[in-house]
Formats: structure tokens, C-alpha cells, sequence
């Protein structure tokens, strides 16, 4: 059998799984097949493109299992897109002429790598599926295998990404802190920014885990800390629209009745009106190098405390984003199995030569296995008959209408 050697790296944002899924492959091979070479290149495609890599010492692998206490990306992160040749010449990443996509294939061959496994979202895998169609087609012998890693959990046909359910949790335990704040000023209103470009499914779950968190919570009669000021008062998704007005004479109801308004959005909600009004105001909105908009250039949140501070009254009004908090920490325990398994059959799948994206396949069944490149895809909505969805929003008595 001719010799192995495995190289992984970590791409796109970050998410609560990037240490550990490092780790895990770092534990794995070292069991099962410990005479197999690592390397990690540094971050994600940049590093591969660059030539910057990290060899994976004896050391290293012995205490592999530190990895799993972190969060962030051991090896780093960077967003680059193989098939951007102009992106990639603009960025000195390769040079005028060059096709990254031969660049980064070449550096495979040269590096002696005979496994490539990918730990990133669907812009990551996606690359990673060009990747592994051009080293099919043009003779090199290589397998590709990717993790799926997104808070937002929007991976066509993955059931459940890694790094999701800690990002839900942390967002929650973050904000049970920052809703004290209602009680700073009278008439507040606070809006909780949750990340989520397409998909609703973290800010919903977020919003589901914070619930779940307070929702037992005991209080002294009396005093201005009770349920109402923990309540959120309304949820806001890229799925969901809504009658404005009609939402602010509700808000306005509570905030009159309770002196504070709760709400919780995803930075994608309403992104297309935003942008729309962007635009037709004549201002230029920046876009990725995958062509995405750049939320942090939007600021949804900022648009939604614009339109409702003055709406519902309100004395005061903050936004606050758990974005950055919640993707940074490391995994949970329910996050912790979901990597180990999906490690497992990566590693697996890698030394049967099987290349593809390992998770539990909605198509199938919701079986785990590795799904082949061509099927996976980002943007996937959240569904929003999802029963514990439906229990949310009946909890709230808030009405929502699907974007068709």
C-alpha cells in the first residue's frame, strides 16, 4: 500500500467546532493508522496557495486532546475562492496567469499529500468540490474530504453542521446578560443581532435556547426584574416578512404596558429591502469575494432600531451582536459527539479513497455518510414548520408570514 500523507485546513468564519474537528482528525489517525504523515496549512486556501503549512509533531498529537477546550481555528482561517482567479491575482495569492485551482493542486502533488480534508461552510466545501473535480480530471490521484462547519446550519442537504447547537447556546447565555439592560432606562428597546445570512435557523434557536434558559427563572414580586423584562417580544428572519405598521402598533402595546421591547434578528432579515434602499439612494454595496454582501456593511440591526425606536416611542434603543461571542467558543457537548462521529467517518472515508462532505444526509434518510460534492449547497432556508419552531412562535403570540 503506498504511503499516506493527510493534510486538513480550516476555512471561512469561524465556528465552535474548528479546534476540536482539528484535534479529532489529529486523535484519529494517530489511533488508527499512526504511521500516516499530518500537515495543516495555515489559513484555509491562502495557506495552501502560499505554501504556508504547519507539519503536525509528535508532540502535537499526544496532546491533540487540549484542542477540544478551545474554540477559534488552531491551523487559521481565511475566505479565498479557487475559481476567483482575479480575487486570488488581486490578493497576491497567485500570480497573473496562473490558475489557482492548478496552483493549489500542484502544491497538493509537490507536498506529497494524498488526503485533503476541508473543514469549513458551503462556500469552503464548495471550493473544496472544484478542487476535487479538477484533481479528478486532470490525473491527480488525491482524495477530498470536508467537514460541515456553519452557525448558520444552511447546507444543502446536511440535517445538522457542526458548530451550531454551541453558537445557539452561547448566544443565549450572552444575551440573558444583556437583557438586564432593560432595566438601565425606562421605555429601552433591545435588539439582539444574531447571525444568519440566509437562513433564520440560529436566531431561532437562539431565541428557542434563551427560553428554555430563563424560562424557570424565579422572581420577587414587586420589583422591575420579572418574566416581562426577560421576554423576547418579537423574532425577525430572512424567511419571515411582516406588516411593519401593524408590528409597531403590537411593539408599541407592550413597550407602553412593560417600558421595555425585546427583539431578536437575523443579520439577513429584510437584507433585500436594506439593500434595495442601499442602492436606490445610489450607494455602492460592497460584496465578498464569493459575491456575497457584506453584512457588516449592512447592519440590519442598525436598520431595524432606526424604523422601531421612533415607531414604538422608545427613550432609548442598542443593538447588541452575539455573532462574534458565540461562533468564538469552543463546543458543546452535543456539538463534541456530532464532531466525533462525522471525524470518524471522515477519516474513514479518506482511507477508502470515498471523497465528499461527511453529515447526516436529509435525502437519505438523515443517514450519516459522506455526500457527494456535486449535491452539497449553501443557502438552505429554515424550514419554518419545524415544530419546535412552531412552539416559539406560539409562545410569543407573534404573527409571521413565509417568504415565498
Amino acid at each position: 500500500m503506498a504511503k499516506q500523507k493527510v493534510a486538513m485546513l480550516t476555512a471561512g468564519g469561524l465556528a465552535p467546532c474548528l479546534s476540536s474537528a482539528v484535534g479529532g482528525l489529529i486523535e484519529r489517525y494517530s489511533d488508527i493508522a499512526p504511521e500516516v504523515e499530518l500537515v495543516a496549512y495555515k489559513s484555509g486556501f491562502r495557506g495552501l496557495l502560499m505554501d504556508y503549512k504547519i507539519e503536525i509533531t509528535r508532540e502535537m498529537r499526544e496532546k491533540a486532546f487540549l484542542l477540544h477546550r478551545y474554540g477559534g481555528s488552531p491551523i487559521g482561517n481565511s475566505r479565498v475562492k479557487l475559481t476567483n482567479t482575479a480575487d486570488c491575482v488581486k490578493r497576491g495569492l497567485v500570480k497573473e496567469g496562473e490558475n489557482p485551482l492548478r496552483v493549489a493542486a500542484e502544491r497538493l502533488a509537490a507536498d506529497g499529500v494524498t488526503i485533503l480534508h476541508t473543514i469549513g461552510g458551503d462556500d469552503t466545501n464548495t471550493t473544496a468540490a472544484d478542487l476535487a473535480a479538477y484533481l479528478g480530471a486532470n490525473g491527480y490521484d488525491l482524495t477530498v474530504v470536508g467537514l460541515p462547519k456553519t452557525v448558520d446550519n444552511d447546507v444543502v442537504p446536511i440535517k445538522q453542521t457542526l458548530g451550531a447547537w454551541t453558537a445557539a447556546e452561547v448566544g443565549a447565555r450572552f444575551f440573558d446578560h444583556v437583557s438586564n439592560e432593560q432595566s438601565a432606562s425606562p421605555r429601552t428597546l433591545v435588539i439582539h443581532e444574531v447571525m444568519g445570512r440566509h437562513c433564520g435557523w440560529l436566531t431561532a434557536a437562539t431565541a428557542r435556547a434563551y427560553m428554555q434558559r430563563t424560562q424557570h427563572n424565579e422572581y420577587i414580586e414587586g420589583f422591575m426584574m420579572n418574566q416581562e423584562l426577560k421576554n423576547i417580544d418579537g423574532l425577525y428572519l430572512p424567511e419571515t416578512h411582516f406588516d411593519m405598521e401593524a408590528e409597531a402598533v403590537r411593539l408599541k402595546d407592550i413597550m407602553d404596558r412593560t417600558g421595555f421591547v425585546t427583539l431578536f434578528v437575523s443579520e439577513g432579515a429584510c437584507m433585500d429591502e436594506i439593500v434595495a434602499e442601499r442602492e436606490a439612494a445610489g450607494e455602492e454595496v460592497k460584496r465578498d469575494a464569493f459575491g456575497h454582501v457584506k453584512l457588516d456593511t449592512i447592519n440590519v440591526g442598525n436598520w431595524f432600531q432606526k424604523h422601531f425606536a421612533k415607531l414604538i416611542d422608545a427613550d432609548r434603543s442598542m443593538v447588541q451582536k452575539s455573532g462574534y461571542y458565540a461562533r468564538s467558543a469552543p463546543a458543546n457537548a452535543e456539538d463534541l459527539r456530532l464532531i466525533q462521529s462525522m471525524v470518524d467517518l471522515a477519516v474513514e472515508s479518506g482511507l477508502n479513497k470515498v471523497s465528499g462532505v461527511t453529515g447526516h444526509d436529509e435525502d437519505k434518510g438523515g443517514r450519516l455518510r459522506t455526500i457527494e460534492f456535486p449535491r452539497i449547497k449553501g443557502g438552505k432556508a429554515f424550514d419554518l414548520k419545524t415544530p419546535w419552531f412552531q412552539e416559539v412562535m406560539d409562545y410569543l403570540g407573534q404573527k409571521y408570514h413565509p417568504i415565498n
